[in-house]
């Protein structure tokens, strides 16, 4: 397995608005491949290019192990609801807080064959989606989370 380093909270890159995709191509679907490898080795549900150090435009997620999404250039087109739930982040080791997120959302985006997908999404998925393009815009879950706990979910306290 070849992991890429995950950069954590403080790393320049992670408050950066990162670039949109212009190029659909083999080495773009290398480097998904290596995020997915990368989110999986460290229990993640989802990861965006600049928690690798790449500040552009495209995230994994695969809240269920069984579909995983490649994002590239998503846009967030609708947001139904609000709910607050626990979150954690791979580039916050050890950190939790409840964050406000819409409860559904409808996301278009480019796949790794270039093809334009909209997927409507709830629950976990809603919610990791948010958070992934949350770091395309420079935004870490602790810069808007309404409490943060160090060790372990609120959940499990």
């Amino acid at each position: 397995m070849d992991l890429l380093e995950i950069k954590t909270a403080g790393d320049p890159v992670l408050k950066t608005i990162c670039t949109p995709v212009e190029k659909i191509d083999k080495r773009l679907r290398n480097l998904l491949d290596k995020m997915a490898e990368t989110m999986y080795a460290h229990e993640g549900v989802g990861i965006a290019a600049p928690q690798v150090g790449i500040s552009i435009r495209a995230a994994v997620v695969d809240v269920d192990r069984k579909t995983r999404y490649d994002l590239i250039n998503p846009v967030i087109t609708a947001r139904e609801g609000s709910i607050i739930d626990n979150e954690g982040c791979l580039s916050c080791p050890d950190l939790f807080g409840d964050v406000e997120r819409a409860e559904k959302i409808r996301v278009e985006f480019i796949n790794r064959f270039g093809k334009k997908k909209t997927l409507e999404a709830d629950g976990l998925l809603a919610r990791c989606i948010q958070h992934e393009l949350d770091h395309l815009d420079g935004k870490l879950f602790i810069d808007i989370a309404k409490n943060i706990t160090k060790g372990k979910k609120n959940s499990e306290s």
